[in-house]
């Protein structure tokens, strides 16, 4: 197989299944009710079927890049594959809720095993230096899936019920995970190699105990972040925390004594991949902090139907889609500092501008907030995502690949429990505050029943809520300072550098 054809089905592969997953979590979210009616499941039932889900995910992740940097992400990703559509076909039987939370969380698993290949195979397809393009292509595709999957999974929930949902991911999932198996990738370790791999990052070592502590930890934040809005500080969450703190401080102290441990030092000391895991952190909270609290906006205070609050945020979608692209060429001509600076810049100001919204805001002004947010965040998206993947040696793609996404799995939760305990502080101590006689959840819309009063309550928590989400953006810009200038980027992306004392150089496709 020629090397165009090889980097072409690969890129194939790895934006399928990062589609497959985008599409799985915005469609659910529509099908919820539908599901919880037919199943006869009660609320929390039904939002343990995406909890379990997100602590599978988010506590295996880096795991599984490892795994991929021993086995090879190819069949990591088609096990993955596999796996997926296996369960999500299983998930479309269920009889039960039971069946349908049990299916979830080993969709989960499967989740994790394929989504830092889909980045580890993009990495030993590419050399590092035109890995920008393929990263980008990736990111639109996500961001086009996220547009369309509230959508679609209404479409479909709306005429041929909840099921349909998941049987929707089952051909694609199965054809991906063949073009992986017919795809030969280069192994992790080029056959013409003079250097050997240091004992710390060599693949064929698993460190099991460390893997085990950073699920445990990550899982504990992750139950913790999600159950947080809902309960407040209660027993549970408590445990939860301090069985996280206890977990990832015993991680520590593991990592630093072991001879080969999960993370190799060299990943997070290679140039920039410390502060670009930061910037996807702290891009992603605040950007998802404020979409989950303009959806409240828009249908509650502003009383829009669901499909015309979607028409409202589509400018995000199309920016994000449009400038991924386009984040690509300026990332090749100025460097990953100053493009991602200036994606974390347009995230800071679209955020803030969305605080100051208010009751007679039109739809100039709120498509001005999305149309930021989304060009910033695909900004950087791609930006911090390339600095990562290919600041790294190819033997640690994989372990690169699953911080990557695990940096997206924790952002997103927790921008939306800030957002949750910010609005709740807020609008207690405003005038008002508490329950009030609106009937939306946060003001007096048509959608719903909640705590927050009337919409002059919710507008007024609202805004210091989203200036400081726009404070957790502009952290980013700081961050940005941090990444690789563009001559240190071209250097590194020329020679292929790695981040282990042994250099390493790029295996041939």
């Amino acid at each position: 197989m020629t090397p165009v054809r090889l980097r072409r089905l690969t890129l194939v592969s790895s934006i399928t299944g990062a589609v497959i997953v985008a599409l799985d979590g915005t469609v659910l979210t529509v099908a919820q009710p539908t599901l919880q009616r037919d199943l006869g499941a009660t609320f929390v039932q039904v939002q343990w079927a995406s909890t379990g889900y997100l602590i599978a995910v988010a506590g295996l992740l880096v795991f599984a890049g490892r795994l991929g940097d021993r086995y090879g992400h190819r069949r990591v990703f088609a096990t993955g594959m596999l796996g997926f559509a296996v369960t999500s076909a299983g998930i479309g039987l269920a009889t039960g809720i039971g069946w349908v939370i049990g299916l979830r969380v080993a969709q989960g698993v499967f989740g994790a095993l394929l989504q830092p290949a889909t980045l580890g195979m993009l990495r030993a397809a590419y050399p590092p230096d035109r890995l920008g393009r393929p990263i980008a292509i990736r990111t639109s595709a996500i961001g086009l899936a996220a547009a369309a999957g509230p959508v679609l999974g209404g479409a479909l929930a709306a005429h041929l019920g909840w099921r349909a949902v998941f049987f929707l991911n089952v051909l694609p999932a199965l054809g991906a995970c063949a073009v992986a198996m017919a795809v030969r990738m280069p192994g992790p370790r080029p056959a013409n190699e003079a250097e050997p791999i240091p004992a710390a990052v060599r693949p064929d070592r698993l460190d099991l105990p460390g893997a085990c502590l950073l699920a445990v930890a990550l899982s504990g934040l992750v139950h913790t972040l999600v159950g947080l809005p809902e309960s407040g500080w209660t027993p549970v969450t408590a445990l939860g925390l301090a069985a996280a703190v206890v977990a990832a401080a015993a991680f520590v102290r593991h990592e630093s004594r072991t001879p080969t441990p999960l993370v190799p030092p060299g990943v997070l000391r290679a140039p920039g991949v410390t502060p670009a895991l930061g910037i996807l952190v702290s891009a992603s909270a605040a950007m998802f902090g404020a979409l989950f609290l303009c959806t409240y906006y828009l249908q509650d205070v502003l009383a829009l139907d669901p499909f015309r609050s979607g028409l409202e945020t589509l400018p995000l979608a199309v920016t994000m889609v449009l400038g991924a692209p386009a984040s690509a060429v300026l990332l090749r001509r100025l460097g990953a500092r100053r493009t991602t600076l200036y994606g974390a810049a347009l995230i800071t100001g679209g955020v803030f501008l969305m605080s100051r919204l208010g009751q007679a805001s039109g739809s100039v002004a709120i498509g001005s907030c999305f149309l930021l947010l989304g060009a910033g965040f695909g900004t950087v998206m791609v930006t911090a995502t390339a600095v990562v993947v290919r600041q790294v040696s190819a033997h640690t793609a994989g372990v690169a690949g699953g911080l990557q996404q695990t940096a997206m799995n924790i952002g997103p939760t927790l921008g939306v429990a800030a957002a949750t305990m910010l609005m709740t502080a807020f609008a207690a101590r405003g005038p008002g505050g508490g329950a009030g006689p609106g009937g939306g959840p946060y003001g007096n819309g048509p959608y719903g029943d909640g705590p927050y009063g009337d919409d002059h309550a919710f507008i007024s928590a609202m805004a210091p809520t989203l200036t400081i989400l726009a404070g957790v953006a502009a952290l980013g810009m700081a961050l940005a300072l941090r990444l690789p200038g563009r001559a240190r980027t071209a250097a590194v992306s020329s020679n292929d550098e790695a981040p282990s004392p042994a250099p390493t150089r790029q295996p041939t496709p």
